[in-house]
């Protein structure tokens, strides 16, 4: 098979993990990637694709032991093509291949893999960051309890490309407000994190050990700087979950409180 699609508005590229400098095919439009199957496989499909590489060997197999392609990184692209995101992707299998309905020598290819994070709810945050319409504060708020993973996955994931003109941390001092009646919830406390410290979409962890990870610097923060807590007895009752410490056990509030403490953040509660 000869692939000769054009690449203009592709939206997606698949590139072997062994060579990231060499892409197995874009594609105008994917479906699949954010419904994950059993074990966190994917039935993907690569629509108005131009296969290259590994994805066009395999492709010219289907059906047969050589479908598999191996592990490639499946990015997301901006509507320049630059890099909004990428997610690991492994075993990349075709299952099936027709003509595409996008154009002349493009091709929609079904392929098998496995993704680990690519988290339901995932696609339209991404298509907020393309269509630069992730632009304000309090966005992640209409996502829903199962939405605020896939929010923060995104958000960590595309950081790189939403600041990739800024010129790193906040310089030390800076006083950044958390409004804590906007945490209902564990995954609700980062995301309101995230954007009190790096803006809409922002990210600043998804978990203890991500949070630490930020505190070191290099997340749009470094210490020392100071965290005003408004209404922080609102998120007390409700980040009240049991954490281990060395000394015993503590509510996930007395815990972050501890971390940030450690790192030398000046909590103010109010």
């Amino acid at each position: 098979m000869e692939a000769t699609g054009e690449r203009e508005e592709c939206r997606y590229s698949l590139t072997g993990d062994d060579d990231e400098d060499t892409p197995w095919g874009f594609a105008h439009d994917c479906t699949g990637l954010f419904t994950p199957l059993k074990d966190d496989h994917r039935l993907v499909d690569l629509r108005g694709c131009a296969p290259e590489g590994g994805l066009l060997a395999a492709v010219d197999r289907v059906g047969g032991r050589d479908a598999c392609a191996g592990n490639a990184y499946l990015t997301l692209l901006d509507a320049a093509g630059a890099t909004m995101g990428s997610y690991f992707v492994g075993g990349v299998t075709v299952t099936a291949v027709k003509p595409s309905a996008l154009g002349k020598g493009l091709f929609d290819v079904t392929v098998r893999l496995w993704c680990q994070n690519a988290f339901p709810g995932s696609a339209g945050v991404w298509e907020l960051i393309r269509t630069r319409q992730l632009n304000r504060n309090g966005l992640w708020r209409s996502v829903g309890p199962a939405g605020r993973l896939a929010w923060l996955s995104v958000a960590m994931l595309s950081r790189g490309y939403r600041h990739r003109t800024d010129n790193g941390d906040r310089a030390p001092g800076h006083v950044f407000r958390l409004d804590g009646r906007q945490v209902i919830d564990v995954d609700s406390f980062y995301c309101a994190l995230g954007e009190a410290v790096d803006g809409p979409g922002g990210y600043f962890g998804w978990n203890l050990d991500a949070l630490d990870d930020c505190l070191g610097g290099g997340w749009g923060a470094s210490p020392p700087f100071t965290l005003e807590w408004q209404h922080s007895e609102v998120a007390r009752t409700r980040l009240v979950r049991q954490r281990s410490l060395h000394q015993g056990t503590a509510t996930l509030f007395e815990v972050l409180l501890e971390i940030f403490a450690d790192h030398g953040v000046e909590v103010v509660l109010k």
